[in-house]
């Protein structure tokens, strides 16, 4: 005969291949992820060095062709000192020329400025004037530029003789100036690029990571079929047994069903839920109430209801119980089996939203494992798969609309969960 206690709970070891088995799982997905990771880091740092050599490169570009501009500024000005100390022929007229057709073909900005500190339009080059403009706002353009040149570039001197001296001043032609900001466009066209290539990236390896669940999920719940057939057979053939408790029966009739739920959730990975207004606090009670039964009997359980009576939220049940389900799983673990779980329900005032915050009074975590504790494939325990928080973020976030995420957590204190989840109020 077959008889249990009231306090007794079943327990069920993994066999060690099946551990083994979830370790290589385990380690496979962190290498994945690990992989994906470098080869991030690896397009960074390519995008970096290029953009570096660009710079470095266009830099020199610009110092000599600055240079070059200069010599030919100061070639004007020596052409200009010979025009004015020395007597015109014809010769020299064309040599003046050639200098001054040279400033032009660089398009070199210059002014010149006389001894007296006078200037004009017929002394400047490559200054575009408007054709209506007066010659008082000539003037004033004039003078704008030469303070703006005087900032830019030493001034030329152009002995005059006799101890008079003229400056000439001038800008970068257009062609540096646009060389001298190409590499910043340059830059920004690779940032551009690498965040285009991130975003393709990270689409890639959504899509990826979708394939890889949805057949993980979709061939977990095939192979439970068969042992679930067979376990229902055994529930029934408890039932026609008269020397066999009926509690044992019902017990085990509902983890089987249990089972065959889960079974479903796996099968519907892939698919869109069906949400519907559900009243969270109610879900939250029953399912904590059949939790409590199956996990360790030194692990106490609270639910803190702050929610008004007919405040529900837009759920799909069955994901919704797995999410809960996973994180108090891991709260289990994390204490060893000792300890409490306090699970609060409250809705921020003028805010269309709920908040189920779900605390354990476990080892709690680095904020190094914090901003990993959801990475397919990471666990801090031997055995798993390192999937359960995983899939429970996929649920609330992809499928809920909402927010899963580590809102505290303290070394030797304890950890806090939060999930945010859109309300609704039945009418």
């Amino acid at each position: 005969m077959i008889s249990q206690t009231p306090k007794q709970k079943p327990r069920f070891r993994l066999h060690p291949a099946a551990i083994l088995n979830s370790q290589r799982l385990r380690r496979s997905l962190m290498d994945t992820y690990d992989q994906k990771s470098a080869y991030k880091y690896l397009i960074g740092i390519i995008l970096l060095l290029l953009s570096i050599s660009s710079l470095f490169y266009t830099n020199i570009l610009v110092e000599e062709l600055e240079q070059r501009e200069e010599r030919e500024v100061q070639l004007y000005a020596e052409g200009l000192r010979y025009v004015v100390n020395s007597p015109l022929d014809e010769n020299f007229n064309v040599v003046y020329q050639v200098i001054q057709d040279a400033v032009n073909f660089y398009q070199i900005p210059a002014i010149y400025v006389d001894e007296n500190n006078l200037t004009s339009p017929d002394r400047t080059m490559n200054i575009d004037f408007p054709v209506t403009i007066s010659a008082q706002e000539k003037e004033r353009m004039i003078q704008e530029k030469l303070a703006v040149m005087k900032l830019e570039h030493p001034p030329i001197p152009v002995e005059l003789g006799k101890g008079r001296t003229g400056y000439i001043y001038y800008s970068n032609s257009f062609l540096l100036t646009q060389l001298r900001y190409y590499p910043f466009l340059q830059l920004s066209v690779m940032l551009l690029i690498g965040y285009l290539a991130y975003l393709a990236f990270s689409s890639a390896r959504k899509a990826e990571q979708n394939r890889v669940w949805v057949g993980l999920a979709k061939e977990t719940a095939h192979q439970l079929g068969t042992p679930l057939s067979s376990l229902m057979a055994w529930v029934e053939y408890f039932r026609s047994d008269p020397n066999i408790d009926p509690s044992i029966a019902e017990e085990i009739e509902k983890d089987v069903i249990r089972l065959e739920m889960i079974t479903t959730r796996f099968s519907n990975i892939g698919s869109i839920p069906t949400l519907k207004a559900e009243p969270v606090a109610e879900i939250l009670n029953n399912f904590v109430s059949y939790l409590e039964k199956r996990v360790s009997s030194k692990v106490k359980f609270t639910v803190y209801n702050q929610l008004a009576d007919e405040q529900t939220a837009l759920l799909n049940k069955n994901l919704f119980e797995w999410v809960i389900e996973n994180i108090c799983k891991n709260a289990v673990d994390a204490m060893g089996g000792i300890g409490e779980i306090n699970v609060t329900l409250q809705a921020p005032p003028n805010n269309n939203e709920m908040w189920i915050d779900i605390a354990d009074t476990g080892k709690g975590m680095t904020k190094a494992n914090m901003n990993k504790i959801f990475n397919p494939g990471f666990s801090t325990k031997k055995r798993g798969w390192g999937l359960g928080l995983t899939l429970a973020k996929r649920i609330i976030e992809n499928y809920h609309s909402g927010k899963l995420f580590v809102k505290n957590s303290e070394i030797g204190k304890g950890t806090t969960f939060r999930i945010i989840l859109n309300a609704s109020i039945v009418e």
